[in-house]
């Protein structure tokens, strides 16, 4: 791939959307919102360890494998859009400086909505709570990070995230004191998780700095459909390939051990913080994702609607489909972890209904509106 950027306006940088990364961000927003409902419904959540799982069937291990696409989803479509929106306002005529700044506003607003909204809506509101970094924070310091090589060729980015991939596992070696505060907040904003963050930067950076990679092949060089889904589908294959490779090492790159390949344990490496070998996993699982949605949508789009709707507001989506669910299961104890997969699945249809409407009609709002705060979420 060559970055190119073509100051024209029926390039890719002349489009306002693309209806597949909208899917595939609507797609994962609906697997958060399906996490989280199990979060409050799911009565397996009154014994299951997060950082070390163990589920009683295929029912349970899928309803809660599935939501490990989410994070990695999120940075890497967020690199992928921070790669794109720098470029597409230099090629209008934007300032560098500028463009890194709208960029960096954006990242310092996130971490704000991390640490007021969304902490606090998980309990319903009933308590402040600001101390802690979650991943939203953690998307939005990757947002800001990576102004400052957006402008690299995407074989500099490339090996950029590559040398992070490599580097982290070594990081989690370092022996800190969770006691000692300045320690707690520099491992675990970083490096490790803990109870102030379970998304470290290092590791999810690397992500969206893949996903900003990706995006110069999807958005701008790949200039046909075919074409999207065959690079990506090889460059996934090859990813696998070398998840596989790394996992059956056992030793540098795996954190979990496990029993046999194909097996639970197999593909259950550690998520807080993620391993290498789930990294690579689930890059190569967006990466799949994004070729599904490329070619769903010349099959079926218009069934492809529920999923665009939330994608063109994902921010929308995540912070009100949480704080609606903390105030009226977590504040009232309603059903709290009371049932199981059925119910899980029954309270994401119901908050389907509510959000979907909610989302058609915040999406015209923002569209419509010139006000700071709105334009930012």
């Amino acid at each position: 791939m060559k970055n190119i950027v073509k100051p024209s306006g029926n390039g890719a940088f002349g489009k306002q959307r693309f209806d597949y990364i909208d899917q595939f961000r609507g797609f994962v927003g609906i697997l958060m919102l399906m996490g989280h409902s199990s979060y409050y419904f799911n009565a397996i959540w009154l014994h299951l360890d997060p950082l070390d799982p163990l589920f009683p069937d295929w029912a349970q291990f899928a309803l809660r494998y599935a939501g490990y696409l989410c994070a990695p989803g999120f940075l890497m479509m967020n690199g992928a859009m921070v790669w794109w929106s720098f470029h597409r306002r230099i090629v209008k005529g934007t300032p560098e400086g500028t463009a890194r700044w709208h960029l960096i506003q954006r990242g310092l607003f996130l971490i704000l909505v991390q640490m007021t909204w969304v902490n606090s809506s998980w309990g319903g509101f009933r308590t402040f709570h600001l101390w802690h970094f979650g991943v939203i924070s953690s998307i939005g310091i990757s947002m800001i990070l990576l102004t400052a090589i957006i402008k690299q060729r995407w074989q500099i980015r490339l090996l950029i995230a590559v040398i992070i991939l490599l580097v982290h596992p070594l990081l989690l070696r370092i022996a800190y004191n969770p006691e000692i505060i300045w320690q707690e907040v520099l491992m675990q904003t970083f490096v490790t998780a803990g109870k102030f963050n379970k998304y470290p930067v290092l590791p999810w950076f690397s992500l969206a700095v893949l996903g900003s990679v990706m995006a110069t092949g999807w958005l701008e060089v790949w200039k046909t459909d075919k074409k999207r889904i065959v690079m990506s589908l090889a460059i996934a294959a090859t990813a696998f390939a070398l998840a596989i490779i790394v996992r059956m090492g056992r030793g540098y790159g795996n954190i979990f051990p496990f029993s046999g390949f194909g097996s639970w344990s197999f593909f259950l490496d550690q998520k807080y913080p993620p391993s290498l070998f789930m990294n690579l996993w689930f890059f190569a699982s967006v990466v799949v994702g994004v070729a599904i949605f490329i070619a769903l949508g010349k099959i079926i789009p218009k069934w492809l609607v529920v999923f665009s709707i939330p994608g063109k507001v994902p921010l929308f989506f995540y912070a009100v489909h949480l704080a609606v669910l903390g105030i009226f299961v977590k504040r009232t104890g309603w059903f709290y972890r009371e049932g199981g997969v059925t119910e899980t699945f029954i309270g994401v249809a119901v908050m389907m209904v509510v959000m979907l409407p909610l989302c058609v009609w915040f999406f015209g709002v923002k569209r419509r509106s010139k006000n700071y705060f709105i334009r930012m979420i």
